[in-house]
């Protein structure tokens, strides 16, 4: 399995309750002495209308959002495979990650 790359949207396994559904990459990848870890940002088309979900238009998904108050960090066995990227504009998926978790959005 290839390393998943930040920015890239990955069909992940996250469980029973959870389903098979795409997710985005969020982390750097993992070193040689790292866990074999990455934090993932899960995509919904059940909407909810929350200010912690970011809508980008892809033609790799359907219509919907990630849900940033889902962040998970799970083991690189449950990507099953990537889907495609999104562009580095389009990370406004970062945005509401840092006002979920309060911290100052980054420098560009």
């Amino acid at each position: 399995m290839r390393v998943p790359q930040r920015g890239e949207v990955w069909l992940v396994d996250l469980g029973l309750a959870a389903k098979v559904r795409p997710a985005l990459v969020v982390s750097v990848p993992p070193g040689d002495a790292d866990r074999a870890l990455v934090t993932i940002v899960p995509h919904t088309t059940s909407l909810r209308n929350s200010r912690f979900e970011a809508a980008v238009s892809v033609p790799f998904l359907k219509a919907g959002a990630f849900d940033v108050q889902s962040v998970a960090t799970i083991p690189l066995p449950k990507l099953l495979h990537a889907l495609g990227k999104i562009k580095p504009s389009d990370l406004v998926v970062e945005r509401r990650l840092c006002e979920w978790l309060g911290l100052p959005p980054r420098k560009s």
